[in-house]
Order: structure tokens, then sequence, then C-alpha cells
């Protein structure tokens, strides 16, 4: 697609406002992630092809380039509304558009962007973390399905999840990286037994799933049999995109009363009275350098992506999300002082503190750990010699297990 002009650009944003004027209601703002009028809003968003902009007419989109999709995105930022831009962010709908069959596609896509079908990552296992090559869940053709006998760690949202992007080994006589498939195995089945995993911050958000026997239709594999690495690493691509672009944010919700247009951390400094101490304006700074640092990467990245390619710099922006939220973390604790050691509700506050600077290990852990992301920067975006694998030409069945 040829470039947009500015006054194409403009016509795209007073399209977008003025439907926006038309269908969007300000109350449903918070409802993104769960809510009563969260599909309703999401099929408005499918059906008028705002969701996925740049993706094909064919498949809900319009066949706009990141400039068009950029001016949706913005002017959905500028009201509160939620639900474009799932081209860039859906790691889902935009895996299966990419390996899935168009039957698959046809099955899934429409309800993924709707928010209908309910998802999860079965990839992690109690010895394949963060060398996910060497996981020993096996899946075997029988007939028309895959046979699926394993465990899997780590899975957010398992309880809920209509289908699991599932990693598993179809070969054993091929080195590792070789014998791997990637299937969409749905979860509500006999064969899927789901036990929550108790976390730091008190919440059961991971839970450890169990597959006896569990089976995936054929049609459910994605790309071709032996073909799941690259598939999976594609995968990783866009969840690591979207962990560099945003992080959870406050439990409470409790509010800083601020100026207009004033950053947060600002507006703490204000409160505490410290806005004018020269080592906490220095960190402000930073921690909002940070973030303009990486949000500039991220859309580096997101264009390698839209040519195709599995960017390796969406490590960059991962790792550097991480540095983000424990730096800001720091600082959030120092500005509440003595304060922070409270909890509970009467301490919004200190409760969003605490919060915050737990769960900020959920990113240097969840989508690859820190140095896994090290490992790939080095290897990958600065071209230094690979660390040893000694087990990576040997097929699996000969490589010895923990």
């Amino acid at each position: 697609m040829r470039e947009a002009t500015q006054s194409e650009l403009d016509t795209i944003r007073s399209e977008v406002r003025a439907w926006l004027e038309a269908n969007w209601n300000p109350a449903w703002r918070n409802q993104a992630v769960d809510g009563p009028n969260r599909i309703t809003w999401l099929t408005r968003v499918v059906e008028a092809r705002w969701a996925a902009p740049r993706w094909p007419v064919e498949w809900f989109g319009r066949g706009w380039d990141d400039a068009r999709g950029r001016v949706v995105e913005s002017e959905f930022a500028r009201v509160g509304a939620f639900g474009t831009g799932q081209d860039r962010t859906n790691l889902w709908s935009n895996t299966v558009l990419t390996f899935g069959t168009k039957t698959l596609k046809e099955q899934l896509i429409g309800g993924l962007l709707r928010g209908e079908i309910n998802m999860c990552l079965l990839y992690s296992e109690a010895g394949a973390g963060s060398d996910l090559a060497g996981v020993r869940t096996r899946a075997e053709k029988s007939g028309d399905e895959w046979v699926v006998n394993g465990q899997k760690v780590w899975t957010s949202r398992a309880k809920i999840a209509d289908y699991g992007m599932l990693i598993a080994r179809t070969n054993w006589d091929v080195p590792k990286h070789k014998g791997l498939s990637f299937f969409f195995l749905p979860m509500k089945q006999a064969g899927v037994e789901i036990r929550p995993l108790r976390q730091i911050t008190n919440e059961s958000e991971f839970n450890e799933v169990f597959l006896t026997d569990a089976r995936a239709p054929a049609a459910n594999l994605l790309s071709r049999e032996g073909d799941g690495w690259r598939v999976l690493v594609t995968a990783l691509a866009y969840e690591r995109s979207v962990m560099g672009e945003s992080a959870r944010g406050p439990r409470s919700g409790a509010a800083v009363e601020r100026k207009q247009g004033e950053a947060e951390f600002v507006a703490l400094a204000r409160e505490a009275d410290r806005l004018d101490q020269p080592e906490m304006r220095q960190r402000i700074a930073q921690v909002t350098a940070l973030r303009r640092l990486n949000d500039l990467n991220s859309a580096r990245a997101k264009a390698e992506i839209a040519q195709g390619s599995s960017s390796s710099i969406m490590s960059l922006g991962k790792l550097a999300m991480s540095r983000i939220l424990h730096e800001e973390a720091r600082l959030r604790t120092d500005l509440l002082g003595a304060q922070s050691l409270l909890e509970g509700p009467d301490h919004p506050r200190a409760e969003d503190a605490n919060f915050l600077s737990l769960n900020a290990y959920f990113t240097s852990i969840g989508g690859g750990t820190d140095q896994i992301q090290q490992n790939i920067i080095s290897e990958r975006v600065l071209g230094l010699p690979k660390e040893p694998e000694v087990d990576r030409d040997v097929p699996f069945r000969e490589v010895r297990g923990g």
C-alpha cells in the first residue's frame, strides 16, 4: 500500500472520531478485561473493521498500513475506548492468522477478536522453562486427532480458557528444535486437569495443567508437523511485544490528585512535598525517559513484525519493561516512605505500591526471563557468539533429562 498523505490521514481521523461519537459509551472504559458490555462493544468494533485495520479485508481488516492503523488507535485512545490495535496485540488471533488453515481461521479469528473465546498458553514445563525446546509433553497422531500427554506449568487463565496454545513433541528421533509441533488444544475436555498455584501477591492466576490422553483435532495443528518451533518463536514475539509495551496497573485503583497533564510520579512527589529535591526530579525524569525510549523501540520492533519478521528486537522491549517496573516500584515506595509498610483496603496507596513491587517480578519471569532476553539480545541483535548447546544436534530421545 502506498504511503498515506496527510489529507488521507485526516479523513481517516474524522471517520473514526465520528464513529466513536455515535457508538462509544465512556461508562464502558473499564470493561476491557471484563464487564457486561465488553463483548457487545468488541463486536461493534470488529464489524466496523476497526479491531484489526492492518489485516486483509477477508479477515475483518481494512488492508491498511501502520500509519493509517496508528490514526485509528490514537482516536480510540483519545476517548478511552478499547478494542482496536488487535492486529498488533492479540497474540492468539495473530498466531492463527499467520499459521492456521483457512478452516481454523474461519472457526476462531472472529471470536478471538470479539473476546468470545478465552485462551491460555501451554508452553512451560517443570523441566523446560528457560529452554522451551526441551519440552517433554508428547502428542501422537491417532486418526484425525492428536492424543496429548504431559504437564504444563505457569498457565494463566487456564480455568476459563476454551483453547490453549500448546507446544508438544511429535518426533523424538530428531534434534529438540525440529521435533516440535504447535496446536490449539480444546481445554474443556476430560483429559485436562487444572490445579491453581498461589502467587506472592496472594493471587492464583497461574496454574499447573495435567494432560492425560487429551485430544486435539488434526485441523488444530498450526503450520505443519515438526514446524512448532517456528510458530512458537513468532507467538513469543507477539507476547513480548505486548509485555514490552504495557504492564498491569495498580490493584486498588487509588487515584492521585494531579494537575492537568501531570504524570503520576510528579503528582506523588508533589503530594509528598519532594518535587523540589534535585535527586527526586532526576529519578522521575529517568523513569519517564525509560518509558519513552521503550515506546520508540517497540515501534521499531512492530515495524519489523509487520514485514514478516519474528523480531528479536521484541526482547529489548520486554527486558526494558522489566527494568522500568522495578525502577518505578522503588521510586513509588521511596515517595511513600514509612507509609509503604502498610497494606490493605484502608491504605490503598501502600497497597498499590506493594502489589506493583511484587508484580514487577512477573514481567521479569513471564514470556521468558530477563536472562533469556539478554541471551537473545546478545546473540541475535548484537551478533555475539552463541552459548554452547551440547544437545542441539542430538536426537531428543538421546538427550539426558534431569
